[in-house]
């Protein structure tokens, strides 16, 4: 079934679950795989680049206490829809996509998604995280998934740039669970316009889910050397506040993870840390957000029961797809991701248009 086809398809569905048209080619429904070429970038996703703004949001104040008297700067790409072949006479509204854990504003599901996104109508912004893609010196202090105020304050003003229109924050992997985080901090401090949250892959659960990293060894090593080589750009930058080079030898990020949260941290180890950004499922009845939660169940790395054990709340929505692997959700002759269908179908939802 064709990307096309698969849109047409649910648009006409109206009653059965439209994302579980996604039925990838028995070839690609392993989740390691699935996973893998989550990697791989078509020649069709350079469009959002091209047009694309660098813009610098003050995230306010910096929680690692490394910066008294600097804000927090957040770097994001902003793409125009009136860039894409076929222009909107007007844009359904701008859609703000967060990267995962030492991912980035370019890394392929963003490109991917933000290129598909441009055609279909949308303007985007791509935001990166502290110490993730090309960020290192806008701040001193390091990169926690516990900086949640910052990317929330960043988020915020990117919601202003939609200029009264919808605006969407679409997050993977780690970006998923601050997508999360997002919404629930919404009741008490609005983002402008905000449409939709949509968390693809969240990490719920970081201390299950580091133990699954770890456990495999191929994105361990993945992970493992891009964490490594993040910390020795920071080390670079700011010799005078960082050495990781006892890290060089460490095996696994658990034990990774432990040496920096003791040493560059007020948490007491790698336990206090993960637990401090995970999602209970008590905190969803504080929702106040529109949530959709898309994720699959061969993902190696986020057990979908983490995602089906959330209560149920009129404002969550939770599509679990047999497959998918983690942040994959490709299929087969010819290859192509399947992930800006899927987005699609759930934008429409709030757009009235695919």
């Amino acid at each position: 079934m064709s990307a096309k086809d698969l849109s047409t398809l649910v648009m006409n569905s109206r009653h059965a679950d439209p994302l579980n048209l996604y039925q990838p080619h028995p070839l690609l429904r392993n989740g390691d795989l699935q996973t893998v070429l989550g990697r791989h970038i078509p020649q069709d996703a350079g469009l959002v680049k091209e047009g694309e703004q660098t813009v610098l949001f003050g995230a306010g104040p910096d929680m690692t206490g490394l910066q008294q008297t600097q804000a927090v700067r957040l770097l994001g790409f902003y793409t125009p829809g009136r860039i894409a072949p076929e222009p909107h006479p007007e844009p359904k509204g701008l859609v703000m996509l967060l990267h995962g854990w030492e991912g980035d504003s370019h890394s392929a599901y963003n490109l991917i998604l933000g290129s598909a996104l441009l055609r279909a109508g949308y303007d985007v912004v791509r935001m990166n995280m502290r110490d993730h893609g090309p960020t290192h010196h806008l701040n001193k202090g390091l990169f926690f998934a516990t900086l949640i105020e910052e990317v929330h304050a960043a988020t915020q003003q990117a919601g202003l740039l939609s200029a009264g229109r919808p605006f969407f924050i679409i997050g993977a992997s780690l970006g998923g669970n601050f997508v999360v985080r997002m919404a629930l901090r919404h009741a008490h401090s609005p983002i402008p316009n905000l449409r939709r949250a949509i968390a693809v892959n969240p990490v719920l659960n970081p201390r299950r889910t580091c133990l699954l990293l770890d456990n495999h060894r191929l994105l361990r090593r993945y992970f493992r050397q891009r964490w490594f080589d993040s910390l020795s750009k920071k080390q670079k930058l700011f010799p005078e506040l960082y050495d990781f080079t006892s890290l060089s030898s460490v095996p696994t990020i658990w034990e990774m993870s432990d040496w920096v949260t003791k040493s560059m941290s007020h948490f007491s180890g790698v336990e206090e840390y993960l637990d401090a950004y995970s999602v209970q499922p008590s905190e969803i009845h504080g929702l106040a957000a529109p949530l959709t939660i898309l994720t699959a169940a061969n993902d190696p790395l986020i057990p979908s029961d983490d995602i089906t054990a959330l209560p149920s709340h009129p404002q969550l929505q939770i599509h679990v797809m047999p497959y998918g692997g983690h942040v994959g959700y490709n299929d087969l002759f010819p290859l192509r991701n399947c992930l800006p269908d899927l987005v699609g179908i759930l934008l429409a939802q709030d757009t009235g248009a695919a």
